[in-house]
């Protein structure tokens, strides 16, 4: 049997112990302890060292729409086993299908939903399954799933908008992209054919155009198969975690972007928080969890803020100090910890600035379209312009 380390929260602090169970799913239930109350689990090898236990979530199952279900369902009045095994039965999709069969067997043998779903991270994330393990006891599980659909809708919106606003840029770079590459291997090389007789008397950019549509049009292939190696270069690049982190923080510099895409990684962040503060799981434990949810550049700042409250500081000042606040944030948060409505100041905060994602979405469309059909302009201008000035100078060596 694996052993782990452990890192707990108790009423009277954080406790590192080491436990043997069955796998990292399991701590919570060796230990005694709420699923929700385990903040890390580090599975030890054989010499002792910690290997942390990854808990990745897959975009494939769809988990708005089984919130939102089970949430109805349950406040229709229908048991919990019976309403899982309706979801499974109208379910068409076999991967989708097969996630809802683990968990229905899981609580038919008597587990808690909580572990049941922790039991496939492939479907299920910490943050459903934090939720359902402070809320499936409390009978406020189908509200707590209705807030975390909303959450999930949310969060769609938010990419909605955003892939919305790149639409138009990528489809005019795709059809200016495309014009050029008609042009140096198609009207290109019959241009230089037919000025061919000029030799020398080209002007030098245009001759180096010709020269190069007449090497492009004698090898169309060769020109095809390296942009195509160029694109597939590009897509494994991309696809390399350090370099796509990289470029990810460099957005992040850029003047009038960067300030936009903080506020609404903050917001994200504060919308987390208050889902998961509101469904009764501990500020700390709620930290840890929503570590894996906030942007990348922001993960270290959110662990650090985590270990000052593990210190005993206040939320509002391990925020701040770590420079998740903004100015509204922050004067929300402190009012919430004088009243005790910290959920839902965060929640307030994160409306607040809900409306960034409009302005966002407004510069995408109004800088960055016009700078894209400019470059296209001028690009495609250029070629056309340098094609037909040895015809204007051979019009006027006739004339």
């Amino acid at each position: 049997m694996p052993s782990y380390q452990v890192r707990v929260f108790h009423p009277e602090g954080v406790r590192t112990v080491r436990v043997d169970a069955l796998d990292a799913h399991a701590v919570a239930g060796a230990l005694g302890v709420a699923p929700q109350h385990v903040l890390d689990v580090q599975e030890l090898g054989e010499t002792g060292t910690g290997i942390r236990a990854g808990r990745r979530s897959t975009r494939a199952f769809p988990l708005q729409l089984f919130s939102q279900e089970l949430a109805v369902l349950l406040d229709a009045g229908i048991a919990l086993l019976e309403a899982l095994n309706t979801l499974r039965e109208k379910e068409a999709q076999a991967s989708v299908r097969q996630a809802l069969d683990a968990v229905v067997s899981q609580v038919e043998q008597g587990q808690p939903l909580s572990v049941a779903l922790r039991q496939q991270p492939q479907a299920f994330d910490e943050l459903i399954c934090a939720i359902v393990a402070a809320n499936e006891r409390t009978g406020q599980l189908s509200t707590a799933l209705a807030q975390h659909a909303k959450y999930l809708a949310w969060v769609d919106n938010l990419r909605s908008r955003l892939i919305a606003a790149c639409v138009y840029p990528v489809m005019l770079l795709a059809v200016g992209s495309a014009v050029i590459l008609f042009l140096l291997l198609f009207v290109l090389p019959r241009f230089a054919g037919i000025l061919d007789g000029l030799g020398n008397d080209l002007p030098w950019a245009s001759m180096v155009l010709m020269r190069f549509g007449q090497t492009a049009g004698a090898h169309p292939m060769w020109v095809l198969g390296g942009l195509g190696a160029l694109a597939l270069g590009a897509v494994s690049l991309w696809r390399h975690p350090g370099l796509r982190q990289r470029v990810q923080a460099s957005l992040w510099t850029l003047p009038g972007l960067g300030p936009r895409l903080r506020v609404l990684a903050l917001a994200r962040l504060y919308r987390s928080l208050s889902m998961l503060l509101a469904s009764g799981v501990p500020v700390l434990a709620s930290l840890r969890i929503v570590e894996d949810v906030v942007a990348l550049p922001w993960r270290p700042a959110v662990a650090a803020a985590a270990e000052q409250i593990e210190r005993g500081e206040r939320l509002s000042e391990a925020l701040e100090s770590q420079d998740l606040a903004t100015p509204v944030a922050r004067r929300m948060v402190r009012v919430g910890e004088r009243s005790g409505e910290v959920a839902a100041m965060l929640e307030r905060a994160a409306a607040f600035h809900d409306e960034e994602a409009v302005r966002l979405t407004e510069l995408l469309t109004r800088a960055i379209n016009p700078a894209l059909m400019l470059v296209m302009g001028v690009l495609i201008g250029g070629i056309i312009v340098l094609m037909y000035m040895p015809i204007f100078q051979l019009v006027e060596q006739v004339q």
